[in-house]
């Protein structure tokens, strides 16, 4: 169970930190308020409850003199510790009510990618950009060459040592990463062509599982420039933990100008004319 965690636990770490990623996405901050809100809820509930049962054994044990009261039910109390619990669930209950809905909300994307989930790697296809299509983008993401050399058994090879730049990325990169604008509101469309995955990267603050036969959505902003990692969360085949996800987030015109590139780069080539056609198949003359 740790080996299966170990490379989740490294999707997004930071020194010291204690609480859960805040995120780096319009949405993202949703998820982190109502957990802030529900471990302030639990704490304050902790602390009633565990300090009502000191104060009881201590201040009235028996050694101390203490005698029991001959009742055995206040209706008063009954409906107080009743009520109070209900009126924080509906609380947390109709906070959590909107951020799903708002999460729920593809509606006003400018953009459409498409990812499928494949024993063991991941299939990203653009759709549409700005109200229009693109035009045979699309690529298979899978883990780095260097990694996928240095999990092998008997490799010899130091995970410790497979970084960029500074930072250890063994089992966190890939060949080819997806490319996102940043300020944009992307949908995802999430299907799978064999087994059940789930597409997450913690930055963004949602995870969405990858089902065959279905299509899932999701939506994203992203409001940093940067590169971020992931992993599929979902236990898919013996390659789980090889299947990494990686987003570089760059600027709109830069990704501009990428994607001009790529739809230039996989646009067919130009049909030859006939008279060039006549050309080539035309014999060399004698001298």
């Amino acid at each position: 169970m740790l080996a299966l965690c170990a490379g989740i636990a490294q999707a997004n770490p930071e020194p010291g930190q204690l609480n859960m990623t805040r995120g780096v996405t319009t949405w993202s901050g949703e998820p982190y308020f109502l957990n802030n809100v529900a471990l302030g809820v639990c704490v304050v509930i902790g602390i009633v409850v565990f300090g009502a049962m000191f104060i009881a054994m201590f201040r009235f044990r028996k050694s101390r003199g203490a005698v029991p009261e001959k009742w055995s039910h206040n209706t008063t109390v009954e409906i107080i510790w009743t009520a109070i619990p209900v009126l924080i669930l509906m609380a947390l209950a109709w906070m959590a009510t909107g951020g799903l809905v708002s999460f729920a909300d593809t509606t006003g994307a400018q953009m459409t990618i498409k990812v499928t989930g494949y024993q063991w790697k991941w299939r990203y296809d653009y759709v549409d950009y700005q109200g229009k299509p693109v035009s045979k983008v699309g690529f298979m993401s899978r883990l780095d060459e260097l990694s996928d050399k240095t999990r092998q058994l008997g490799s010899g090879m130091d995970p410790y040592a497979v970084k960029t730049g500074n930072e250890n990325t063994y089992l966190l990169n890939v060949d080819k990463p997806l490319v996102l604008p940043i300020h944009t509101k992307i949908r995802f469309v999430i299907t799978s062509e064999d087994v059940i995955h789930s597409w997450w990267v913690p930055a963004f603050g949602w995870k969405m599982d990858a089902i065959p036969g279905i299509v899932n959505s999701a939506w994203t902003n992203i409001n940093e420039a940067g590169t971020y990692r992931g992993q599929c969360a979902e236990l898919c085949g013996q390659d789980h933990g090889f299947m990494p996800i990686v987003v570089k987030a760059v600027s709109q015109e830069d990704f501009n100008k990428w994607l001009a590139a790529q739809e230039q780069a996989n646009a067919p080539a130009p049909a030859a004319t006939p008279a060039a056609a006549s050309t080539a198949a035309a014999p060399a003359g004698h001298g």
